[in-house]
């Protein structure tokens, strides 16, 4: 009797870990991603129209962070990729402070050159990320 009481009590964790049919887990936050032409980290007008959009959703959630990460495509030397992955993470950044998004809020993250799957556009982006806590290095 006591060796069933004690398997119970050891699986209760386990039942707590499960979901009810019909719920989901919760969704991860959304990423807005923001794309940029071969060797710029300036903003286009889409660019500014995702960052505003960012910028609203950031302030519908005022203690969120608000995860920037800056990527590059593989064209070209190494660490001319990276300064060019933290420039675009940076102006992002900028922006969104200018749209009101306090700063301490904001954890900005150069990955440097990536590779990309179809076209190179996929890797000359930032990625921008609302509630995350800390996105690994």
């Amino acid at each position: 009797m006591r060796r069933v009481f004690l398997i119970g009590l050891a699986s209760l964790p386990l039942l707590a870990a499960c979901t009810l049919p019909g719920e989901a887990p919760p969704a991860p936050p959304p990423v807005q991603v923001v794309f940029f032409t071969e060797d710029s980290a300036a903003l286009d007008e889409a660019a500014q129209g995702v960052v505003a959009q960012v910028a609203r959703a950031a302030q519908a959630q005022p203690g969120a962070p608000v995860q920037v990460l800056g990527f590059a495509d593989p064209d070209g030397g190494r660490a001319y990729n990276q300064a060019l992955s933290a420039a675009r993470a940076e102006n992002v950044a900028a922006a969104l402070r200018a749209q009101g998004i306090a700063p301490a809020r904001i954890r900005v993250a150069p990955r440097g050159p990536v590779p990309f799957e179809m076209m190179p556009l996929e890797s000359r982006r930032v990625e921008i990320r609302i509630g995350q806590e800390q996105v690994t290095p």
